[in-house]
């Protein structure tokens, strides 16, 4: 978990504050504390075996120690954005994450039934092939390029064909203050707005 200040101050820029605000909504979200873990890519010849579609989970299960038990649930408890922070540049041939563009939609439906618990990480990677196809994008930008992600967004990882390592941090957003699906006279964030609509609201 990297929490050395350039990294902290890096995710911390009024910039990406004020966007937090707008996606999330103001007192909402709490300040990054640390980028979390680097997932770094090598060119290579051979296919890696870790780039299944998957959705970042957002709680921890029974064991907190063990990341395939951490769930996510409907209210998306704990996680306000997934966040993709790009420190080297990025192109097509550099592995760049595959994003499931409406793939937040079809997530939010699936946890629609299972309650306050969720679904464990490994529960919902199990569902999530057979969501309806989505159209695919890329992650891809200079290096300090972020992406601001809702947090059911299917992603996944491919294989490096370029020349360069590929350096990447996709800590996330916490929420201070839980989001709420009920009917409300002040509206919703963005966010919220998202998981609303995926329930006919």
């Amino acid at each position: 978990m990297y929490t050395q200040p350039p990294f902290v101050e890096s995710v911390n820029t009024l910039k990406l504050h004020h966007a937090f605000n707008q996606l999330v909504g103001e007192g909402r979200w709490l300040p990054c504390r640390s980028v979390g873990a680097f997932p770094v890519r090598f060119p290579a010849e051979k296919l890696p075996i870790d780039t299944g579609k998957h959705v970042d989970a957002s709680f921890p299960g029974e064991d907190p120690a063990n990341y395939f038990e951490w769930r996510v649930n409907l209210a998306s408890k704990g996680r306000a954005l997934l966040l993709l922070v790009l420190y080297s540049d990025v192109t097509e041939a550099d592995a760049p994450t595959v994003l499931y563009k409406g793939s937040h939609l079809d997530v939010a439906n699936l946890l629609s039934t299972e309650g306050e618990q969720g679904l464990s990480f490994m529960e919902l990677a199990k569902q999530v092939d057979f969501l309806p196809e989505r159209e695919q994008a890329f992650a891809v930008g200079q290096a300090g390029t972020v992406y601001l992600c809702h947090p059911f967004l299917v992603h996944a990882a491919q294989a490096h064909r370029g020349k360069n390592p590929k350096f990447m941090a996709q800590p996330p957003l916490f929420l201070q203050k839980a989001f709420s699906l009920d009917d409300s006279a002040e509206g919703h964030a963005p966010v919220e707005a998202a998981i609303r609509l995926a329930l006919g609201k």
